[in-house]
């Protein structure tokens, strides 16, 4: 109470009141109508203060409040500030929601697809286009104040990662950085790098969600609990969480009614009442079909709900599914704003183009109140289904993961059909990072008390394991940073050899390297203490036992090879041996589990058809079926004959003996018995050792018998301690190997791409050549096969749309396996130069392989990829849509996707290509315009 304080509290709290108002975030604040929660206070109060921050908090948290805070500050001071986003979706969101607080003069957008007001002050952009001003030198970067990196954590992804290190490397030490990031376990590791290459950051970490989140797993009509929660019975009230005891009988129940061959031999009523019994349990127990679900969700009052299905054509069948079980989640006054809405916000699409969008379709299933949100989806029907979903028109979505990207698409419930994913090399579990990004989506915060993550219950599932997931809120940050060519030349042009290399020492990938050493060294210190303690050990007052020990372990090393020899010799002989026999032939087998005599069916080596019977290649040599006296038809392995064998006797194999009828087996058998059962075989001579007759070993016993130490008395005692001091050693090598493959690695890969491209001529020394300025101009995965067909003139003399589909191979990246049908290609000129990409990337290829550069790291050209070339050349030609996609068997939004990509490559081409005596930059621009039509012309930003 006010009235209760001192004169001189009074007036200390007044100070403070005052002082607060003089705040940058006193005003700020009083933009929102809600408080601000603690960690967002402490970040901007960071953020005022001149540090900069790392805030790591939970997805739906209200982390931007801090990204919206550095544009206030920059606005307050007269500065710039850019806001980085990892997609062009979540950068067109944030300009709109930036638009509207503080309108469109002030605010700009950056993303390779659109550029609207780029001089403003607050500019939203994608990472990349950020790194290409860093490279470039632009004018746009004088006046920067702040840099916000929104989903921080992005740096993880294998294939974009390393352009975030790139920014937070180069960004000048005057302008404060702002990150963004998931909850990850090593935020305070994140932040001592960026403490090391910023200055001064603050590292604010909130575990807590503003909307609690309740786990649910769904099983047949009923929704089980996940946890249950206990309290502590120490008196404390703490509480715990245990996995709910239902759940799990219900696991133990599915997953021990499995058959048992037993049950064959009960009586026909007992079997008939266990089944009539698991038909029981069946009906309580089943997976509930995508419409079950969404009714059973609208009945409890747990709508609007996000449904992950990790498949495009999962999340369009269930869409399907909803439209034909009659689902409707909207009334009719629902209906018609969605219509007003879709109608309005595609209006610029040609009307021929919307029936070969499926629009009729998906105007439907939205009007119902449900609607599928994946890549392969038109930007705009994408953009229209968020829209429609914020504003509480759009009840029921199916998505993939992309969703889960930062989007601001909150639910009340999220559902996961299944724990299960393709992660583009196998189907894998999906990890406690990617669950917790998934269900982070559940909880509007101001709307909703709580937020649900429903699981449906799959036959198999662990509810163990689910809890590890929904209890595992946290996943490590691991650098994904490699050198590329372009960064390469960008950097020796700016700071020179030298300089760039100390500059790639500072990244995080090496920072995270070095201190994973740091336990290595420590190890590798505590050995060599030990070994002080076992060379004392096997000191010996007669001479150097070391000397001595070194003498008997190259002996024993020698002696050990000659016996691996004998025995890779006797297998060698033994194979050979196996080579020469034939069906018909009767052989004894010397040891093994079918020990005795037997016939040979078929030698098992690929000789084709042998006397009815089919040879096999075994890639552990011969393998032999034999029929033995004991009539077992078996094929034998190497492992059978550690000797030579040799036929005994030959005898003739029936054409109708069948190896699977007992009676011809029997009779074969009984033949071979009588026809070689009293020959006796000739026992195998064993060859006289090598080590007997060896010069090496005769020498080194010599020299072991007349050293001085091996009269002592305590010879053994010594020589027990040497062999310690020996293995410790080499532990301690293998340890000192292990420091040096990873420290300077950054460094090293970084030097192998320097001695390419000096080979290439595109660096000499510290000089950038012409060849090297044009690759510096050039950024993607391809950037020096590019630059090699510019410097070959591959592409001089091609149509716009000729250049179209060639550039489309540098960018496109099929979705299909590596087998699947050869793509259809355009013919003529641009055939030929496609082919001629093919073989320049051959050579690359090679010289990566001489230079000791690794596409399995993630560094250097992948294969260009040609599937699509004919629909880029098709669009370009001016053809229709619906013949495009038709053709290309490919959705909308994957085409209007690739198309894109194609036209930002094609604006570097004509920015590098050479503007004397070549057509290709001319040609460029007009393969653009020629692509930027229809579908691929729609903006994004309303």
């Amino acid at each position: 109470m006010t009235e209760d304080l001192t004169p001189a509290e009074a007036y200390a709290a007044a100070r403070a009141r005052n002082a607060e108002r003089a705040t940058a975030l006193y005003p700020f604040r009083e933009m929102y109508d809600f408080d601000l929660d603690p960690f967002q206070i402490e970040a901007c109060k960071a953020l005022e203060a001149g540090k900069g921050v790392l805030v790591a908090a939970p997805t739906g948290s209200g982390k931007t409040i801090v990204g919206e805070f550095a544009v206030h500050l920059a606005l307050a001071q007269g500065r710039k500030c850019f806001y980085t986003t990892p997609i062009k979706a979540l950068s067109n969101q944030k300009y709109a929601d930036l638009v509207k607080r503080y309108g469109a003069d002030k605010v700009g957008l950056l993303t390779g697809d659109n550029s609207v007001n780029g001089d403003a002050p607050i500019v939203v952009m994608t990472t990349e286009v950020l790194r290409n001003m860093l490279y470039a030198g632009s004018q746009a970067l004088s006046g920067l104040g702040y840099v916000v990196m929104d989903e921080v954590h992005y740096l993880s992804d294998r294939f974009r990662g390393a352009v975030w290190e790139e920014v937070i490397i180069h960004l000048p030490e005057s302008v404060t950085l702002v990150s963004l990031s998931a909850t990850v376990s090593n935020a305070e590791e994140f932040g001592d790098w960026l403490d090391t290459v910023r200055g001064d950051t603050e590292v604010i970490v909130s575990e807590s969600r503003p909307v609690p989140l309740w786990q649910h797993v769904l099983a047949g009509r009923r929704m089980y609990d996940l946890f249950e929660e206990e309290t502590d019975h120490g008196g404390r009230g703490a509480s715990r969480r245990e996995v709910n005891p239902d759940l799990l009988r219900l696991a133990r129940t599915e997953n021990t009614r499995t058959y048992n061959p037993r049950d064959r031999r009960r009586g026909k009523m007992v079997r008939e009442a266990d089944r009539e019994r698991e038909r029981h349990q069946r009906s309580r127990i089943w997976t509930p079909g995508r419409p079950e679900v969404i009714d059973r969700l609208d009945a409890e009052g747990l709508l609007p709900a996000i449904t992950f299905i990790f498949s495009r054509a999962g999340c369009e069948a269930a869409v399907q599914q909803c439209l034909y079980a009659g689902l409707r989640l909207n009334d009719d006054e629902g209906r018609q704003r969605v219509r007003e809405i879709v109608e309005a916000r595609t209006a610029s699409i040609p009307t021929e183009d919307l029936h070969v969008l499926g629009y009729y379709e998906w105007l439907e299933a939205l009007e119902r109140g449900i609607a599928a949100h994946h890549a392969g989806m038109l930007p705009t029907f994408k953009e229209v289904v968020e829209e429609l979903f914020v504003r509480g028109l759009v009840k029921a979505v199916f998505a993939t993961e992309t969703l889960a990207l930062g989007i601001n698409m909150p639910a009340r419930s999220v559902v996961l059909e299944k724990l299960v994913k393709w992660n583009g090399e196998q189907h894998a579990d999906i990890t406690p990072g990617e669950y917790t990004q998934l269900t982070g989506r559940a909880g509007r915060r101001g709307i909703d008390v709580e937020g649900h993550a429903v699981v449906l219950w799959q036959r198999g599932l662990d509810p163990g394991h689910l809890a590890g997931l929904a209890g595992t809120r946290t996943y490590p940050l691991r650098s994904s940073f490699k050198p590329s060519y372009n960064m390469a030349v960008n950097l020796v042009d700016q700071f020179g050899r030298h300089r760039s290399r100390e500059l790639l020492e500072t990244s995080f990938a090496q920072f995270q390297a070095d201190r994973s050493v740091v336990g290595i060294s420590r190890q590798v210190q505590k050995n060599e203490e030990g070994l002080e303690g076992y060379r004392e050990g096997m000191t010996c007052h007669l001479g150097d036992f070391e000397e001595y020990a070194l003498l008997r372990r190259d002996l024993k090393d020698r002696e050990t090879e000659l016996a691996k020899q004998g025995a890779a010799q006797r297998r060698a002989q033994a194979a050979n041996s196996l080579e020469k026999l034939k069906p018909g032939d009767v052989i004894h087998v010397p040891t093994g589990k079918f020990a005795g005599l037997a016939l040979v069916l078929d030698p098992g080596i690929p000789a084709g058809r042998t006397n009815g019977h089919r040879g096999f290649e075994h890639h552990d040599g011969p393998r032999p079926l034999v029929l033995t006296a004991e009539r077992q038809v078996k094929r034998l392995a190497s492992i059978d004959f550690p000797v030579p064998v040799e036929a005994l006797e030959r005898m003739r194999i029936p054409k109708s003996f069948n190896p699977r009828s007992p009676q011809s087996r029997r009779d074969l058998a009984s033949a071979l018995r009588s026809k070689a059962g009293h020959i006796n075989p000739e026992r195998h001579r064993k060859n006289r050792a090598a080590a007997a007759d060896d010069r090496e070993i005769a020498r080194l016993r010599t020299a072991i018998r007349a050293h001085p130490c091996h009269g002592c008395d305590e010879r053994e005692d010594h020589a027990r301690w040497a062999e310690r001091y020996h293995r410790l050693q080499r532990d301690t090598r293998q340890l000192e190997r292990r420091i040096e493959g990873r420290t300077n690695t950054i460094a090293r890969t970084f030097d192998r791409i320097v001695a390419l491209l000096t080979e290439l001529d595109y660096l000499r020394g510290d000089e950038v050549t012409d060849n090297g300025k044009r690759l510096a101009r050039l950024y993607g995965e391809l950037d020096l096969l590019a630059s090699e067909c510019l410097r070959d003139r591959v592409w001089e003399g091609l149509t716009p749309p000729e250049l179209a589909a060639c550039v489309s191979a540098l960018v496109y990246e099929s979705r299909q396996a590596d087998d699947a049908v050869a793509p259809k290609l355009p013919t003529g000129n641009a055939k030929a130069a496609l082919g001629e990409m093919v073989r320049i990337w051959g050579r690359l290829d090679a010289l990566e392989e001489e230079f000791k550069i690794n596409q399995a790291e993630g560094v250097g050209q992948r294969e260009p990829d040609l599937g699509f070339a004919w629909a880029a050349y098709q669009w370009a030609s001016d053809k229709s849509l619906d013949q495009v996609l038709r053709e290309a068997e490919m959705p909308a939004g994957d085409f209007v996707r690739w198309c894109k990509q194609v036209i930002d490559v094609l604006g570097q081409i004509a920015a590098a290509a050479p503007k004397e005596d070549s057509t290709v930059a001319k040609n460029a621009r007009k393969a653009v315009d020629s692509l930027l039509r229809g579908v691929v012309a729609y903006s994004s930003v309303g």
